[in-house]
């Protein structure tokens, strides 16, 4: 795609997701509205993510691209219906998870505050909840293999203005649009990113959450078996580290997960070149976002760093005040 057409498709796309003014949400929305709502959030989440240590990268995943598409109004919760595809059936979004949880934590808000509380807020506060009870951020040595970019810290890493409400479109052709591919390069996504109004700090903060959960052999199968389409393995990927991910995926495998041994493009660990998701390594190929890299080295400064672009991500095309709607079920809108 070629840039003039990428900007009109900005263009076009920023006028679809414009609701409300991120300024309108605030802290403790649900404070009159239902006094329990966050600690419920809290509550069920943290149980599910004590049975499920996966749970943080899936919902984690789950509102980056609900945000990336329509903005943060929970569209990608939405079931297709007979007569339209929606987005969680969109091919980048198939392998997404974590529905369940939201789902009972919308069960549970509609019987103790029925119509109150957002999908859309439901999977900010998941997010952020999950993550927050599973993982912190650990300083790297140079003398172990990093293995973990988070550790067990169970208090809020980021706060949750809500105030959100829900959308009633949700369709697959602007999930394939809209989510930065595992293929794309430095320019395609700092010009994604940019389409959100989010900048190249926030492109190089939030793909540190690579480091945590499973990666997907068929997203890294080009990688190794057909990179360029060449029938080759990528020759940015460290040779033992491409070696082990082939002999967890093979040429045909769709379906595998893996646990990395690196993820982490915040590193200058031998091991760590090439990344694990194509993006990774991209970002060491521009000098800005390198910088940024660099600069960020510092584990107490990527937290913070984090802490600011999620927030900044969440905000995207919200809609509040009297648009969209509060569903009373997070898979289909209000009849």
């Amino acid at each position: 795609m070629n840039s003039g057409f990428l900007l009109l498709a900005c263009v076009v796309l920023l006028g679809l997701s414009s609701g409300g003014q991120a300024g309108e949400l605030k802290k403790h929305f649900y404070k009159k509205l239902c006094p329990r709502a966050e600690a419920i959030v809290q509550e069920l989440v943290w149980a599910s993510v004590e049975n499920n240590s996966a749970l943080p990268a899936k919902l984690l995943r789950l509102f980056f691209h609900d945000c990336f598409v329509r903005g943060c109004d929970a569209s990608v919760l939405l079931d297709s219906t007979a007569n339209s595809s929606a987005e969680k059936d969109a091919i980048p979004n198939r392998s997404l998870a974590g529905f369940e949880v939201i789902d009972q934590v919308k069960a549970a808000l509609e019987k103790a505050c029925p119509g109150r509380v957002s999908c859309a807020d439901i999977l900010a506060l998941a997010a952020r909840d999950s993550v927050s009870f599973r993982v912190s951020l650990r300083r790297s040595t140079s003398t172990a293999p990093f293995r973990a970019f988070f550790l067990a810290f169970r208090q809020p890493l980021w706060e949750v203005k809500t105030g959100r409400r829900d959308g009633n479109v949700s369709l697959a052709s602007e999930a394939l649009a809209d989510i930065p591919s595992a293929g794309a390069n430095i320019t395609r996504l700092v010009q994604q990113f940019a389409c959100k109004n989010l900048s190249v700090t926030d492109l190089v903060v939030l793909s540190g959450a690579h480091t945590i959960g499973d990666g997907h052999c068929g997203i890294i199968r080009n990688r190794l078996y057909n990179f360029a389409g060449n029938g080759g393995t990528d020759p940015s990927l460290n040779a033992t580290y491409a070696a082990f991910l082939k002999s967890r995926c093979s040429p045909t495998d769709r379906t595998t997960t893996e646990q990395p041994v690196v993820r982490r493009p915040l590193l200058r660990h031998p091991e760590a070149a090439g990344g694990l998701f194509q993006p990774d390594p991209a970002l060491l190929t521009d000098g800005k976002s390198n910088k940024i890299v660099d600069k960020l080295l510092d584990s107490g400064g990527f937290l913070d760093a984090f802490r600011k672009s999620i927030t900044r991500m969440g905000d995207i095309g919200v809609l509040t005040g009297t648009d969209g709607q509060i569903r009373s079920d997070c898979r289909a809108v209000n009849r």
